[in-house]
């Protein structure tokens, strides 16, 4: 993956959010407010709740009451190959699945049906404007060689 294909996700700006825990404290949330506090238009999609404090939640793809850009994923990682099938499913081809929440066959499954997946990434490193411990995290994998980088020489497709 490439800082182009981040930016490209980024630039949606309605995302299914697949993952919000009922439960305060969780890093989830966290991702989920500070998404919302940049002017994402979120849907949270949890099957196994209507609502989650003030916001609605979906039950599944489905239900959502409109046509989303793409899906941020922080399910459980033995949770992501089913996630990712229903995305695909509802013709959801773009998603970020959080640092920690993928799985060897959600990205198998991403790769055999051509969606454009982010993975092993922390969404909030990229979501401008980064802050706190999320630009130090930056900074230090771009050092390490961590961070995806602008491709650039590369071959015109044939």
């Amino acid at each position: 993956m490439s800082q182009s294909t981040i930016r490209e996700f980024l630039g949606q700006k309605k995302l299914a959010f697949v993952g919000l825990s009922r439960f305060s404290g969780k890093f989830s949330r966290t991702v989920y407010a500070m998404l919302k506090e940049r002017g994402y238009i979120l849907y949270p999609i949890n099957p196994h709740t209507d609502r989650i404090g003030d916001e609605k939640c979906y039950r599944s793809f489905e239900e959502l009451p409109e046509k989303v850009d793409g899906a941020v994923v922080m399910a459980p990682s033995f949770k992501a190959a089913q996630v990712v099938r229903e995305a695909n499913e509802a013709g959801v081809l773009r998603l970020w699945i959080q640092q920690g929440a993928e799985s060897e066959a959600a990205l198998r499954y991403c790769e055999s049906h051509g969606m454009s997946v982010i993975h092993g990434q922390c969404i909030l490193m990229f979501a401008e404007p980064v802050q706190s411990y999320h630009k130090l995290h930056r900074w230090v994998w771009k050092v390490i060689g961590k961070c995806p980088v602008e491709q650039t020489n590369v071959p015109p497709a044939n």
